[in-house]
């Protein structure tokens, strides 16, 4: 039988990746007359090593988060999804997404943006799409193509 998605994550991080990522969560949400959760995960990491840090840089993430994810549920609008929310999470994305709103969320399908980590960074810092794709107990989507399926090609430095 035909499986139809009820609750679908798209984690998003303001790469183009993560972009293509979240339009094609837009139209497989559509397809399945889904609930569409665009999630932004805050790594609380990248702050550990800021000496200085305060809750204001917390804040200041969480307000640039909050515009970016309005514009997302407004294009999801645009075209056609009509039940989406969106999430700001703190902590380590990896298991927030593979994990914690897999569960707390009933998700049933989770897309992620191929990463752009060459070999080296893949072994030091590991790929959280990779990560998702072996820890989730749902199925995952890891997005390389634009939606006319055209493979999405960084621009080399």
């Amino acid at each position: 039988m035909f499986e139809e998605y009820k609750n679908i994550l798209v984690a998003v991080d303001g790469s183009k990746e993560s972009e293509l990522a979240f339009k094609k969560a837009v139209q497989v949400t559509k397809r399945n007359n889904a609930k569409l959760f665009v999630a932004h995960i805050i790594d609380v990491r990248a702050f550990e090593s800021i000496s200085s840090f305060d809750e204001t840089m917390a804040e200041e993430a969480e307000k640039a988060a909050k515009e970016t994810l309005d514009s997302y549920l407004e294009y999801a609008e645009n075209n056609g999804v009509t039940n989406a929310e969106y999430l700001i999470e703190y902590g380590a994305p990896k298991t927030v997404i593979a994990k914690e709103l897999q569960r707390s969320k009933n998700i049933d399908l989770i897309l992620l943006g191929a990463t752009g980590l060459n070999a080296m960074e893949r072994i030091l810092i590991g790929s959280v799409s990779s990560y998702v794709a072996r820890h989730a107990h749902c199925d995952v989507l890891i997005v390389r193509t634009d939606l006319e399926n055209k493979r999405f090609e960084k621009k080399k430095k």
